[in-house]
């Protein structure tokens, strides 16, 4: 994005329906300055792309005008807290420094590592096979921390100039719109209104001569705001609106004296207003819920003591103490400590995870066994909640191509029905001298049927609805656009290594030579004691899980080419790959098959040589996640297909997709992968590509669907149109189906709309209902269509 423009959010109070979003947006759109404008009824903010000459106050105030409360917004100057409702990332990455990042799918095959420098580098998922296990030479020190902000005092951001805390915790002002519905200004124009209307029936009743001034006051007190709202509307270009029909509607039976039915339908509308503003708020509710989860204060430590402070302040680099049941007031790296994490409110997973030193955890979570002290990765408005929150919103803010449609055939609808009333209330008394009084009853009453309100909201609360449900469950989906799109999948490319599978090695087989199992693992973890490299971190794993106490070898050296070699006990040992291994020992008869069989299933093996003899095997796989399986079968399910897209070699893709039931694509480049996707989409498929979102880049952009597996990373979360957070292949499955539900929803509340005022026109027009009947033909269509959608809300996937 240009430098010179910026981005700035408004929260909008009162905002809830699309009519109320479209006239809003007039007035952005045509402020000098302003590049774009995206108003979302149901996230109920507008984000504007401006320069430096927009003038953001004058815009609140003609948003005001419209008679819509503004919050969340304030003018940024040097030195001061940055502005509440400025959008975090919409700076320019171009320049952003991404060494470092994992490069998983990369192929290795017969690579040596043999004294390499592995700073900051990340092997999680190499191809191994054919690794030559030469890796105790690997120098793993000088970890680089370039970049990271350690802040001021100790872990502690600064504050701002006048001395209040850097604005956003959560990274999301939640504005003064929060709070009990009956407390809000709609909420209380629609009592008054209400009384007013209790009291002049009461007045009519006891005393008639009051008829019909006490019901055009009561109808007053509710249409002056209305009527307001028309004529700013109209000044700005918008003269159908919905406030516009309801006071020609209320005006016209006052004149045909029906004042007593004006005044009901104007508090009725009152009510249906009320009631979107009800639902709208649960939408969003559901997803600012996820903001208080982030606890307020942590414990920061600093020279081994600790103090509370705010949890909004802590610094990236800071160290904060995590006691159990206590939730994780950052995103942060853990430092010390083995514990299990109940990470729900992030991945929707109620199974808690067991976490220990170098893993990751996210800020909301609950840390559940023991104490642990974690270092701060990302500050309080950058933590993966702050992120989901913002993610979603923007997403909200985005329209489906259903919505758009709507909202162009409503532009020309509203006038539409105006004319269909005016030709009701005029031409049958013109041509056949039919009684004016009912024809223009029955015009009215028509105006008040063609509301577009039901029809306009159908979409959007669906699509809020479905999106603040998938993002609860860390199933992101970047706008109404991709949930469309999800639903017409009909193939899936998936990346094999961390997508497909967990994206490291683990130990899969130990097969007893001339020790027994228990001491080929033992020999070998002595030997790898102490390095970091994912092949031994497989066999030190496979330890600590058959519980071997392991003594690091002496002597220990990696041989170029080879493997490692050193003392155990006095004993030489040597791991390395098969080939080295025959200079060292003669492989016992029918030991080669049985390597080859283990290769031949896509697994890497290190020979184990104990003082020249050969003492066992180790063999190793990436090995596919727990649910994988699963996740190719629901989609089959669904009538989708599903390939692997691999850089791996072809012998480990085919055991690796054999087991899966899918079929193997593999030693592909990233353009490889790219053109395969381009390739299928040609072929008529409608294509979303699963991947780890980093060298599966521009497969994952040429795709319908780009899906990014990840925990809650920069990548998961910014690099495509959808993310998997909690690294679930059902998931994938499951999107389709929230896709497909929210549809069938949508198309539901097409039908409601138009359906019930189909019903009610006809019956208008036939004499058989009039006003009463007519405005509670709108309302109840905009609360049965809003009440449908807000149903997504409560979606789970099937397992």
């Amino acid at each position: 994005m240009d430098k010179a423009f910026q981005k700035t959010r408004f929260r909008i109070e009162g905002m809830d329906c699309a009519a109320c979003a479209a006239k809003i947006d007039k007035v952005a759109r045509g402020a000098p300055g302003v590049r774009e404008v995206s108003v979302s009824a149901t996230a109920g903010t507008m984000l504007l792309e401006h320069d430096d000459k927009a003038d953001l106050e004058k815009i609140a105030v003609g948003v005001r005008k419209l008679g819509y409360g503004v919050a969340g917004f304030a003018p940024a100057s040097k030195g001061d807290a940055p502005a509440v409702g400025r959008v975090s990332g919409a700076q320019d990455h171009a320049d952003h420094d991404h060494t470092g990042h994992d490069h998983k799918g990369h192929d290795h095959k017969g690579h040596d590592h043999a004294g390499h420098d592995h700073k900051g580098h990340d092997h999680t998922g190499h191809d191994n096979e054919g690794h030559d296990h030469d890796h105790s030479g690997h120098d793993h020190s000088d970890h680089d921390h370039t970049g990271h902000d350690h802040g001021a005092g100790a872990g502690v951001k600064p504050k701002a100039s006048d001395g209040t805390a850097l604005a956003g915790l959560h990274g999301h002002d939640h504005g003064p719109s929060d709070g009990p519905w009956w407390a809000t200004a709609k909420a209380r124009l629609t009592i008054i209104c209400g009384l007013a209307l209790g009291v002049a029936f009461v007045l009519g009743h006891f005393i008639p001569e009051t008829k019909p001034w006490v019901f055009i006051i009561a109808m007053a007190i509710g249409l002056i705001p209305i009527a307001r709202r028309a004529i700013a509307a109209a000044q700005i270009g918008m003269p159908f609106t919905i406030e516009t029909l309801m006071t020609i509607a209320a005006v016209g039976a006052v004149i045909i004296d029906a004042s007593e039915e004006a005044a009901a339908v104007v508090f009725l509308f009152l009510v249906g207003e009320l009631l979107e503003g009800v639902a709208a708020g649960r939408a969003r509710a559901s997803i600012r819920a996820l903001a208080t989860l982030v606890p307020k204060t942590a414990l920061l430590e600093v020279d081994g003591k600790t103090t509370e402070v705010p949890a909004e302040q802590l610094a990236v680099g800071a160290t904060i103490l995590v006691r159990p049941g206590d939730r994780i007031p950052a995103d942060g790296k853990i430092l010390s400590g083995d514990t299990s994490i109940d990470e729900a409110p992030v991945t929707g997973e109620s199974v808690p995870k067991k976490k220990g030193a170098g893993e990751q955890v996210f800020a909301g979570t609950i840390n559940q066994d023991a104490a642990i002290r974690v270092e701060v990765t990302a500050a309080a408005q950058d933590n993966t909640i702050a992120r989901i929150i913002r993610l979603v919103e923007e997403a909200q803010e985005s329209k489906a191509p259903t919505e758009r449609f709507i909202d162009s055939f409503s532009k020309y609808y509203t006038p539409g029905v105006i004319v269909a009333a005016a030709l009701i209330a005029i031409l049958p008394p013109l041509l056949v001298g039919a009684p004016w009084d009912e024809w223009v009853y029955k015009g009215l009453a028509v105006l008040l049927i063609g509301c577009p309100c039901a029809l306009v909201i159908s979409t959007p609360a669906a699509i809020a609805a479905s999106l603040s449900a998938g993002a609860r469950r860390g199933m992101l989906m970047k706008g109404g656009s991709v949930l469309e799109s999800l639903g017409k999948i009909t193939k899936v490319a998936f990346d094999k290594t961390g997508t497909l599978t967990a994206g490291k090695p683990v130990v899969t087989d130990v097969v007893g030579v001339a020790r027994s199992e228990l001491e080929t693992l033992k020999l070998a973890a002595d030997l790898e004691q102490g390095s970091s490299h994912p092949l031994a971190l497989a066999i030190l794993g496979e330890a600590k899980k058959r519980e071997i106490s392991v003594t690091a070898a002496r002597d220990s050296r990696a041989i170029g080419g080879e493997g490692v070699i050193g003392f155990v006990d006095d004993v030489e040992i040597f791991l390395g790959s098969p080939q080295a291994s025959v200079k060292r020992a003669a492989l016992p008869d029918g030991l080669d098959a049985r390597i080859a069989a283990l290769n031949d299933n896509g697994k890497t093996v290190s020979v184990l040589v104990a003082n020249g003899v050969v003492a066992g095997l180790i063999a190793m796989r990436d090995e596919p996640r727990a649910d994988a399986r699963d996740g190719i079968r629901a989609l089959a399910d669904l009538g989708i297909s599903s390939v692997m897209l691999t850089g791996d070699n072809k012998r480990t893709a085919a055991a690796i997709a054999a087991g899966l039931g899918m079929e193997p694509r593999a030693e592909l480049l990233p353009q490889d992968k790219q053109r395969i996707v381009t390739e299928l989409k040609a072929a008529g498929e409608k294509v979303a590509k699963v991947g780890d979102g980093i060298n599966d880049a521009p497969a994952l952009a040429a795709a319908d669907v780009g899906i990014a597996m990840g925990g809650g990373t920069d990548v998961a979360l910014e690099t495509a149109d959808a993310a998997v957070l909690n690294g679930r292949v059902t998931d994938v499955a499951g999107m389709v189906m929230l896709s497909r539900a929210t549809m069938t929803n949508i198309w539901q509340n097409i039908t409601i709309a138009l359906g019930l005022k189909a019903v009610f026109l006809v019956t208008t027009v036939l004499g058989i209902t009039g006003l009463w009947p007519a405005i509670l033909a709108d309302t109840g269509a905009t609360v049965l269509v809003t009440a449908n959608a807000m149903r997504l809300l409560a979606w789970k996937p099937a397992r």
